[in-house]
């Protein structure tokens, strides 16, 4: 299969999350429990209940983030703080996807639900910050999550791509639907887990893998 008109994209559209990096890294699982903390000291509940509440929002409003900005008219900036403040240690340089993204030729932006301290950390200890143009994040987003097709708008607006020309790379498979309503390739990184799966069929990406760099490592054949 020639993926030569791949490298030729003029955009890149990354997620972050068990995306850029594998989801056996267990990042996300760091945040997920700091966000049941979080929850569970703010409404002052138990921690199970405080989990019940975390997953009905992330099911409702996108993210859990959004559900107790709507409910409980919380401060985003705390709970981002906290809930991002992680050990980054299992985070190593990815010299294979560091070469893979040297050669593929258009920008390259990160679109992610996360913050953009948090996910300038991320690409530093990937070692891949060199080649991003840009981080969109979710107060970029006014705190509406992926996939409102109001804020990929905004992040065509904000890098000023056409999105014929562009590709989008997300592991949650119904936030890549508005990119390819939009006209964007799409990229869909499976993981185990089952969240990530929802709607999986009528999202219908372009290309499937388990693994970004060893997918980049093909398309562009290093």
């Amino acid at each position: 299969m020639s993926y030569d008109h791949l490298i030729e994209m003029e955009t890149w559209v990354f997620d972050l999350d068990n995306t850029l990096y594998p989801v056996e890294l267990n990042l996300f699982d760091q945040i997920d429990k700091r966000m049941c903390g979080y929850i569970a000291d703010y409404l002052q509940i138990e921690h199970a209940e405080a989990y019940k509440v975390q997953k009905s929002f992330f099911r409702e409003h996108g993210t859990s983030l959004k559900g107790m900005m709507d409910v409980h008219d919380m401060d985003p900036g705390p709970y981002l703080d906290y809930v991002h403040d992680i050990d980054f240690d299992a985070v190593a340089p990815d010299a294979r996807l560091d070469a893979a993204l040297s050669i593929l030729k258009g920008r390259k932006v990160v679109f992610t639900n996360a913050a953009t301290q948090y996910a300038e950390r991320v690409l530093d200890r990937l070692g891949i910050s060199h080649h991003f143009d840009g981080v969109f994040d979710i107060v970029d987003a006014e705190y509406r999550p992926k996939p409102d097709p109001a804020v990929y708008d905004k992040v065509v607006e904000v890098f000023d791509f056409d999105p014929a020309n562009a590709i989008m790379v997300e592991d949650i498979a119904r936030n890549l639907k508005p990119a390819a309503e939009m006209g964007m390739k799409t990229v869909w990184v499976m993981t185990d887990r089952p969240w990530a799966h929802t709607e999986a069929e009528t999202a219908n990406p372009d290309y499937r893998t388990n693994s970004l760099s060893a997918w980049l490592a093909e398309v562009t054949g290093v």
